[in-house]
């Protein structure tokens, strides 16, 4: 029994319409949108559209002849702009995908990889480029990359995401061995400051939660859908957090930083409030209202002792307890704070 040849489709792609539409004004031949739907064996209302897409959107030198009732090329076209990209508009493509060499073997940057090849070989004849150059001239590197089991979670997760699906996770606390199970609607993966992270809404909790993928033990598709709310958005969420803390509260802290890393504070914008002023000295002072104070203390303790608290004192406190504990001081309690010293 012979096996039924694969249907064809009944028209040819726009692409390759257009492609052979060149082909024949090339051989000068002068068609008209009749005998070019015709040869194309569509309507010549395709064609119509076709030929105003070359002439407009690819800005071929395309005209109708009255007297030869055809079009033509009014200046010689050497090849068909399959793709029209400039040289900077792929070296940002390059960019673009040595930044996600930090998370080789996930999904995001294998499929950027063959994206940004498909372009390669896309490429008008007139654009030359020596990618080794570039990738000589420009590298990313980072100290730490995720876990191999978080890939394929992310997988996961980015699928139901994009699909509205709900999920049922086991999920680990911090200082936690054995995950609990919660079911919650994924709204939006996002990756703050090299982490990846999961804004989900909680079911049992009926709040949004964030979750972060290296802790998630086993997660499962429940079969029921869900509905993200308009009203979510995720930079609105963040707008007051250090990182992804937020809504504990609002803090004013003002932070001092000694003349020898002031250059590096006024080099970059840490946060959307942030103001800073000069001190005496060479010495710079940061303001920021933020939502939370998680965060904002383990990136003082990173600056060591180049840079001083000066508000609020429950950020000060917190500091000095941790620091203590690095160097392995004792620990006593603040009274009238509730906290350790």
């Amino acid at each position: 029994m012979k096996r039924p040849k694969p249907k064809q489709p009944t028209t040819r792609p726009p692409l390759d319409r257009m492609i052979r539409i060149h082909g024949i004004l090339q051989a000068g031949k002068y068609p008209n949108c009749t005998t070019l739907g015709r040869d194309l064996e569509v309507c010549t209302k395709t064609v119509q559209r076709d030929l105003e897409f070359m002439r407009d959107r690819l800005l071929l030198p395309l005209e109708f002849d009255p007297v030869l009732n055809g079009y033509h090329y009014t200046e010689e076209v050497e090849s068909f702009p399959t793709l029209q990209i400039t040289e900077g508009e792929l070296f940002a493509l390059l960019v673009a995908e040595k930044a996600l060499q930090q998370y080789r073997g996930t999904p995001f940057e294998a499929r950027l990889v063959e994206a940004l090849r498909k372009l390669e070989q896309a490429l008008p004849d007139t654009v030359s480029l020596n990618l080794s150059q570039w990738e000589q001239a420009i590298t990313f590197r980072t100290t730490s990359e995720p876990l191999q089991s978080v890939p394929p979670i992310l997988e996961t997760l980015t699928r139901a995401a994009r699909q509205r699906h709900r999920l049922r996770l086991q999920y680990r606390k911090p200082g936690v061995r054995e995950g609990e199970w919660r079911v919650v609607d994924p709204y939006q993966l996002a990756n703050v400051d090299g982490d990846w992270y999961l804004f989900a809404f909680d079911q049992m909790r009926k709040d949004i939660r964030t979750f972060v993928p290296a802790r998630i033990q086993s997660v499962e598709v429940t079969g029921e859908s869900f509905e993200r709310p308009a009203k979510f958005e995720l930079e609105k969420l963040l707008r007051d957090s250090f990182g992804v803390h937020s809504r504990e509260g609002r803090y004013s802290v003002i932070l001092h930083f000694e003349e020898s890393v002031a250059d590096y504070i006024r080099e970059k914008k840490w946060h959307s409030s942030q103001q800073l002023t000069e001190l005496p000295g060479g010495g710079v002072e940061m303001r920021l209202q933020l939502s939370s104070l998680q965060e904002i203390r383990r990136w003082v303790l990173g600056w060591g002792g180049s840079a001083t608290v000066v508000g609020p004192p429950e950020l000060g406190v917190s500091v000095q307890v941790a620091a203590r504990k690095i160097l392995g001081g004792g620990v006593t309690s603040v009274p009238g704070t509730g906290l350790m010293k």
